[in-house]
């Protein structure tokens, strides 16, 4: 029997640790074996290695490098390194730039295949399955009766038409976990209209993708490390977060922006154990009572830094009334700010989240709620997360192997009214070790180990082996 006890992913000997390897030395020799066939990539690789090579020479020389004639010589080399440099980056896109180019105005690469299509229709996609293998025991000893899991996570189409150079449609069809009769669910994630007027100044209207955090609008499996969404932009940031409205959009320079209004959020799917998650309707006959602003603003100082920030604000009762008839407003303001640097083969991504909600003690009796099943007033949490492209320093074509580690932390209860109490096990921490392979940029396989703290001691470690794709 494979996994015979299933007593701790993490503890020495365990099973999880057995799999993760044995994924883990797949996906390093499929990486070291499966380089690349395109000549004239290997070609310009070789050229870049002679010319580094020379450098070194004549660094190493005796002579004076001082000296006009070799300054000038290696003043010659690193501009035309830099000019190779600059044509194998572009070959490494080159196959994928119909389909899995750059995200573009708050959608995700594939998702913005409307944008690069001069007219007519576009059609893209992706999809991501995963396996998820669960610790034995949590962490207090008490043994987990769980099953492991291998689920079709989302397939998803894409859909886009463009009139002309200022009107166009976009949407996602969207259907997950396999099949409706077996609990899944079909859905349109989004679908809205564009009128392009200018750079600086673009109209949105429709359904619409809410522009906070990272993931939210980027949730294509090839655009984030680890198989799973961060829990921060799941529970507090709701995931996948999109609402009916209109707003504005557009860029100048290194700023964007983009600033709707939309329906607001519905304060009765909000709870102790996930946060703002339940609170979007999903398109779903939409409570319109409430209407909320969210506005997101971006700096982008130089190429792979991003600094950012956004918030949300409104009533989200949707007339909810307490027995006496008297109206829950539930005011909801939620403000994160994200930064993300990528160099030379690092990416390094920070974000922040506060939720603050008011009158969730008469929202709390509305719903029945009492002791420690008060939604919070004040959730709160963030992730840092690291990784590194193994195959930055000596290309191997579109290929990258990226270890990464990502430490999360966060309090879904972090204040609640005054005659209610916090749930320990909503004050969460977490820490992910993980592997992401990409063969090419439309394509991804991950692996990571996943630990889970609270304060109530009940976490339960999760391993999990996901693949995706885009197109």
């Amino acid at each position: 029997m494979l996994f015979p006890e299933r007593e701790g992913v993490f503890r020495r000997g365990g099973s999880g640790w057995v799999v993760f390897f044995l994924v883990f030395s797949l996906f390093l020799a499929s990486a070291v074996l499966g380089q690349s066939g395109d000549d004239r990539l290997r070609q310009l690789e070789q050229e870049v290695a002679a010319l580094k090579a020379e450098v070194a020479k004549l660094a190493a020389s005796p002579a004076n490098p001082a000296s006009p004639p070799d300054a000038a010589r290696l003043a010659e080399i690193e501009r035309r390194i830099d000019l190779l440099a600059g044509e194998i980056e572009r070959l490494k896109i080159g196959e994928a730039a119909a389909s899995a180019d750059t995200a573009q105005h708050g959608y995700g690469p594939a998702a913005s295949k409307i944008y690069r299509t001069p007219k007519g229709v576009a059609i893209g996609g992706y999809g991501e399955s995963l396996y998820t293998h669960y610790a034995g025991r949590s962490d207090d000893g008490t043994r987990a009766d769980v099953t492991n899991r291998l689920d079709l996570l989302r397939g998803v189409v894409y859909v886009g038409y463009r009139w002309n150079d200022r009107w166009l449609l976009n949407s996602e069809l969207e259907w997950e976990h396999g099949n409706t009769d077996k609990g899944g669910e079909a859905a349109v994630e989004f679908a809205y209209l564009d009128y392009l007027y200018r750079p600086a100044l673009s109209f949105r209207a429709g359904f619409m993708l809410m522009p906070v955090g990272f993931i939210n609008e980027l949730h294509e499996p090839t655009t984030f490390l680890g198989a799973k969404r961060p829990d921060v932009e799941t529970l507090i940031i709701p995931s996948t977060w999109r609402e009916g409205g209109l707003g504005v959009y557009g860029e100048s320079g290194p700023l964007s922006y983009r600033a709707y209004l939309v329906t607001a959020l519905d304060a009765s799917g909000f709870s102790a154990e996930e946060g703002l998650h339940e609170g979007s309707a999903e398109g779903s006959n939409a409570k319109a009572n409430d209407f909320a602003a969210v506005a997101r603003l971006d700096y982008t100082p130089v190429p792979g830094l991003l600094l950012g920030a956004s918030g949300y604000r409104g009533n989200t009762g949707q007339d909810l009334k307490t027995e006496a008839g008297r109206r829950i407003a539930v005011g909801t303001s939620l403000y994160e700010g994200h930064l993300e640097w990528k160099w030379r083969g690092l990416e390094l991504r920070g974000l922040a989240v506060q939720a603050n909600l008011g009158d969730v003690a008469a929202l709390d009796r509305a719903l029945d709620l009492a002791g420690e099943s008060s939604i919070g007033e004040r959730l709160r949490g963030g992730y840092v997360q690291i990784g590194y492209d193994l195959f930055a320093r000596a290309p191997h074509g579109q290929q990258a192997l990226i270890p990464f580690a990502r430490w999360e932390s966060y309090n879904l209860q972090a204040r609640v009214p005054a005659g209610f109490a916090a749930d320990p096990a909503n004050d969460v921490k977490s820490l992910t070790l993980g592997l992401v392979y990409r063969p090419f940029d439309s394509v991804v396989f991950k692996a990571d180990l996943q630990n889970y703290d609270n304060r109530a001691r009940t976490g339960l470690d999760e391993v999990h082996v996901s693949l995706g794709y885009i197109f």
